[in-house]
């Protein structure tokens, strides 16, 4: 370039001819002319890969082997010379040599920096990264409130979310949860971040220190393959999207506490709820959740074959009562006292007692399953005697059990008020779900034969059938 510039500037600032430069710089009378009268611009250099790799089919065709083989663990990816045979068969022309070096090129673009593939912008949150936390909810169960725990997983890159209704927030029901929501996503989140919950860590992040994982969660977190980011302590901004999944669920699904028959059958409806809800259009994003989830679910990792046992082992001893502390319960064994060792199995609903013969000596629900909260229908049913046109509108109408909700469906106000005014009087002695079992004998009883509609109670229930036969016709 100095040559050059010294050709340029005996030309335009000295005003030489090209015949006078050729002899004071010694060159070729060619090379001072194309130097001294012609522009020159920078191009942009594009090497463009040769070979048969890259101008045929079998490049792409290697590249989706290998980002498919990524997404499963080490030992069930393809060699080299697996994928060269897969090829031989598709009558590849090259040979071994050739593949071996376009895959090791595809690693070193690809495989480290995955989350790059397929011409992807490097993100703020990628494809496959997701985010877990706890929420609590209510719910009620069994005519009573019942504070329950979801677990919820959300993929910021298209704003999924899974969610999965369990007992408690221990590590048993964590992992029973997590495995639920890989079964749910159709796979194995490669990043998961979550907070220094007790269930996880057993040693917070600090600014000099990582965290610790417990050994039963690591031992998950190893089975599964993902890798676990902890956030700072007191950090909630670290991992957002879940937390305002959680805001959204209570908002959108639990407004008002729904009926749970069962976790399976909330856990079902949720599900069917959080798929509807992918329907909408992303916040940000000119496509729908839905759209870009199916782009992030191929990132997944692969579930494993086999289904992670998630349990826990700990040794417990009864006292002088026959009586074994779980779950910060006192529960009477019969004869627990005559065993030396004990060793109780928790999972996230059971528990079993067993011998060091590995005799069972007891089973059953653990303690925090029957925890409820009973609901005060003496002042709400006091409210609604006061205010009888607004009492099919209360939230609390759907938790009346369907006898007793027919019972006060009467079109006339009076009836609806004696009737309100006999429930209350019931409720003084027993319960709702007691009133609702014997039904028919406390009304009859209570009503002392001075019905003025002449209702025979024995048959009560008749009024319900034809609703139910015709739906079972149409079934």
């Amino acid at each position: 370039m100095t040559d050059i510039n010294t050709i340029r500037n005996l030309r335009n600032n000295h005003d030489k001819s090209i015949n006078r430069i050729r002899k004071e710089l010694n060159i070729n009378w060619r090379t001072a002319k194309r130097y001294a009268d012609t522009d020159f611009f920078p191009k942009e250099i594009h090497k463009k890969k040769s070979g048969m790799m890259y101008v045929e089919k079998w490049g792409s065709i290697v590249g989706h082997w290998l980002s498919e083989d990524s997404r499963l663990p080490r030992k069930k990816r393809r060699t080299n010379l697996a994928l060269f045979q897969e090829l031989q068969k598709l009558q590849f022309p090259g040979s071994y040599r050739t593949l071996c070096a376009f895959i090791q090129e595809w690693k070193a673009t690809h495989y480290n920096e995955f989350k790059e593939d397929q011409g992807f912008e490097r993100l703020e949150h990628p494809p496959a990264e997701a985010q877990l936390d706890f929420g609590t909810m209510e719910v009620v169960y069994q005519g009573a409130f019942k504070d329950i725990k979801i677990l919820i997983l959300t993929f910021p890159f298209s704003n999924t979310g899974f969610a999965v209704a369990l007992p408690a927030e221990n590590q048993e029901c964590l992992l029973e949860g997590m495995k639920i929501l890989f079964k749910q996503a159709g796979g194995v989140p490669r990043k998961i971040r979550i907070d220094n919950m007790s269930t996880a860590v057993i040693q917070r992040k600090s600014k000099f220190k990582p965290a610790v994982l417990t050994d039963g969660f690591q031992q998950f977190v190893n089975y599964y393959g993902f890798e676990t980011q902890i956030c700072n302590p007191r950090s909630g901004n670290e991992k957002g999207s879940v937390e305002n999944k959680v805001g959204y669920i209570r908002y959108n699904f639990f407004v008002t506490s729904p009926i749970m028959n069962s976790f399976d059958t909330l856990n079902h409806d949720l599900e069917i709820q959080l798929i509807q809800d992918r329907k909408r259009m992303h916040y940000e994003k000119a496509k729908s959740i839905e759209e870009l989830w199916i782009e992030e679910k191929g990132e997944l990792l692969q579930l494993p074959d086999t289904d992670y046992p998630v349990f826990k082992e700990i040794e417990v001893s009864a006292n002088k009562y026959n009586e074994i502390l779980l779950d910060k319960t006192r529960i009477h064994v019969s004869h627990s006292r005559n065993y030396s060792v004990i060793y109780a199995v928790l999972r996230s609903e059971s528990y079993q007692l067993v011998s060091s013969d590995g005799e069972i000596i007891a089973e059953g629900p653990r303690p925090y399953m029957n925890k409820k909260r009973i609901i005060d229908w003496k002042v709400i049913l006091s409210d609604w005697r006061n205010k009888l046109s607004t009492m099919h509108y209360s939230r609390y109408w759907k938790y009346l059990p369907e006898r007793i909700k027919l019972y006060l469906s009467n079109p006339d106000l009076k009836e609806q008020f004696k009737r309100l005014d006999q429930l209350l009087n019931l409720l003084t002695d027993q319960d709702l779900i007691s009133i609702d079992q014997h039904f028919y004998e406390l009304i009859t009883k209570d009503s002392k034969g001075d019905d003025s509609y002449g209702v025979d109670w024995e048959n009560y229930d008749a009024f319900l059938k034809p609703t139910s036969k015709k739906e079972d016709h149409r079934e």
